[in-house]
């Protein structure tokens, strides 16, 4: 029975799934846990649906391989669908099985990693598979925040399927063999009469750069299932731990000359913060989450000194690191999960404000931008932030500063901290006086290097106590580190409640 039920659909099913650039719902399990760790549970189980035939056609395990093993020698709970058995659709004893794992790894407190690859509720069993489903979105919402959950789109997954993976943390897809929408292309004909591809509606490129929904795009599933398994590595097994620390022989004082000279001395000139971001951390090892959608923030993880961090950094090279709509959610988002992790936020900040124009606030720019802001507020995890250039307006506020329980607040001399830009403050200030002058874009250009030399630096910040201290950009790295040693006992708490109302 043990041999029945690992050949799964049988081998000309299996056959089918390897012609499609697919592995099977086994092989995948072997490349992501450590080799010989897994232990199958409910390997026995068949659905107990009769009529269409269905009571003739029992396949045991019945379309998902359910049980436990190791990442890295960590313990992780783990389901895989099985496309060859029933098209992977989830029928009432399917979602028994990935219940019944997410109840044990509640228990446990350890990670829970689905590998979907499914046509969608089971139409045989009717309205139980919907149950069915739900029952699994339940233990997706309890479980948030309490252990990690990673969910990797490895084939079709679409209707009501897609909200189980919407919940979880990090969502995972292979280019030209994973979709994922609400809708397939030929409803989305009928009712809207637009002719569009799978890959085009829900493909992996599509959700990593557009929607938003995908946090990683991978070329293979191999390359996938690899990225999972680095992604473990700075995870904690549950939100009672720390996150694993592994040793480091990176020198904790490592200075980069460069980075005394990166910021160009033009305050319009863009620059890579990603650069800024290598150059600092362990090894120049940095995990970049949501790489290709917003990518006026960047976030990630990284180690300082062996212990794992979670970056926020506005980035100028893109739209000069102005915060919008997409760029805030998707801040925040980070932020949160960081935070419910007890994974340390060290935020790389230059920002000129957040994004003027009808879309944006049409689109909620209002709430939306509150949503990073809230998430920084309600944050008790170790906070700190280095400002390399602008820190203007509200924005200034939002990027983790003092005064919403930042920390530790550097700055590099090259910081500009202020209501708004030098230009936009003297056309408001001096108005009268510009306009009644013989050459006003000369008087425009001498009252900007006066408000520049007044306010565009970070001194009135730190007279002021706002900022820690003004560091030689060459040294952040050493900083970072001493101030993460510091706050390892930081214990902070926000005020007794069932939950805050964050602005959605």
């Amino acid at each position: 029975m043990r041999e029945l039920a690992r050949q799964g659909g049988g081998p000309d099913r299996i056959e089918k799934q390897h012609a499609k650039g697919k592995l099977t719902a086994r092989e995948r399990l072997d490349l992501l846990l450590d080799e010989g760790t897994f232990v199958e549970q409910d390997m026995f189980v068949t659905h107990r649906t009769t009529g269409f035939g269905m009571e003739d056609q029992l396949i045991l395990g019945d379309g998902v391989v359910t049980g436990y093993g190791r990442v890295a020698g960590r313990l992780v709970f783990v389901f895989s669908q099985d496309f060859t058995v029933f098209g992977g659709s989830l029928s009432e004893a399917h979602s028994e099985k990935i219940c019944k794992l997410m109840d044990m790894a509640m228990k446990v407190g350890a990670p829970v990693i689905g590998l979907n690859d499914s046509g969608g509720a089971r139409i045989q069993e009717g309205v139980v598979s919907l149950g069915a489903y739900a029952e699994i979105f339940l233990r997706n919402t309890l479980a948030s925040g309490v252990v990690p959950q990673i969910s990797a789109i490895l084939g079709p997954c679409a209707g009501g399927a897609v909200y189980s993976p919407a919940i979880t943390d990090f969502v995972v897809m292979t280019r030209n063999t994973s979709h994922m929408f609400v809708t397939g292309p030929n409803v989305v004909k009928t009712v809207t009469h637009e002719d569009v591809t799978f890959e085009e509606l829900g493909g992996a490129d599509t959700h990593a750069t557009l929607s938003g929904v995908a946090h990683f795009a991978a070329d293979s599933e191999v390359d996938a299932l690899e990225s999972i398994r680095t992604l473990m590595t700075f995870l904690p097994s549950n939100n009672r731990e720390d996150p694993p620390r592994i040793p480091c022989d990176d020198p904790h004082d490592r200075e980069e000359s460069d980075l005394d000279t990166l910021v160009p001395e033009n305050p319009n000139k863009p620059y890579d913060m990603g650069e800024v971001i290598r150059k600092v951390v362990d090894f120049g090892d940095f995990l970049e989450v949501h790489k290709d959608y917003a990518r006026n923030i960047i976030v990630g993880f990284a180690r300082f000194d062996g212990r794992p961090v979670g970056i926020i950094a506005n980035q100028p090279a893109q739209l000069a690191g102005v915060l919008d709509i997409d760029s805030s959610v998707k801040g925040a988002r980070f932020v949160r999960f960081c935070d419910a992790f007890n994974i340390p936020l060290i935020t790389f900040e230059d920002v000129p404000g957040f994004l003027p124009g009808l879309e944006q606030e049409h689109g909620g720019i209002i709430k939306q931008g509150a949503k990073l802001l809230y998430a920084y507020c309600e944050a008790t995890v170790p906070k700190i932030t280095i400002i390399t250039r602008k820190a203007y307006g509200g924005a200034y506020d939002v990027m983790s500063s003092k005064h919403i329980r930042g920390d530790v607040n550097l700055a590099w001399p090259t910081a500009e901290i202020a209501v708004m830009g030098p230009k936009g403050a003297v056309e408001i200030i001096f108005k009268k006086e510009i306009a009644e002058a013989d050459d006003p874009e000369s008087a425009i250009e001498a009252r900007v290097e006066e408000y520049r030399q007044t306010f565009a630096n970070p001194y009135i910040a730190a007279k002021r106590g706002y900022l820690d201290d003004i560091i030689e950009p060459r040294t952040t790295r050493r900083r970072v580190i001493e101030s993460l040693e510091m706050l390892e006992t930081k214990v902070d708490r926000n005020p007794a409640k069932k939950h805050g109302n964050i602005p959605l």
